[in-house]
């Protein structure tokens, strides 16, 4: 048998290879790093800390609420917070009623029979806790709730039909209301 010679072809060598250019841009890019945080911007937001004049100014309070606020009044006292929850508006008005309630009163305020139409009814109350307000017809239920004192309520509704409103007020604590109809 004839034999068989086989050839290998010799493996290629390694030489050494100049370094990747990743590597290169890598180093750039911490160097460039090292160099920019040094940098930094600034600028007067108007909170803490705010300097003016080489005086640092202490901020001031988005909100302060004084609890004492919110304690029922009466008399002029009464009318001058009323003149300020409910501001007065350019519709005719209808009916309006504001008034202390003690502390577990429920209170309940008929209007005058009103033609059919569509009619504005403005809620406010101060008092510590909320104050429930339900306004309903003889059919139906417009208003039924319960509010935050200190945040005004305005209710926009149609009445299809001449009806009487009758407004429910029920308070848990001592509380003023006042509310405000006017004919849109």
């Amino acid at each position: 048998m004839p034999s068989v010679r086989r050839f290998s072809a010799p493996l290629p060598r390694r030489t050494a290879r100049a370094p990747k250019p990743a590597a290169a841009v890598a180093l750039g890019l911490v160097l460039a790093a090292g160099a920019l945080a040094g940098c930094e911007y600034t600028y007067d937001d108007g909170r803490a800390g705010a300097v003016q004049g080489g005086t640092t100014i202490a901020p001031v309070p988005a909100f302060t609420r004084d609890p004492l606020q919110q304690d029922p009044v009466s008399g002029a006292d009464l009318d001058d917070w009323v003149s300020r929850a409910l501001p007065e508006g350019t519709a005719p008005e209808v009916q309006a009623d504001a008034g202390l309630l003690g502390s577990g009163e429920v209170r309940t305020v008929a209007s005058p029979a009103l033609e059919a139409g569509t009619y504005s009814l403005a809620l406010a109350c101060r008092s510590q806790r909320r104050v429930a307000f339900t306004v309903s017809t003889e059919d139906v239920t417009l208003v039924d709730l319960g509010l935050r004192c200190g945040i005004n309520r305005e209710n926009v509704f149609y009445l299809s039909t001449r009806s009487v409103l009758t407004v429910r007020l029920e308070a848990g604590s001592a509380a003023n209301y006042a509310f405000r109809l006017r004919r849109l």
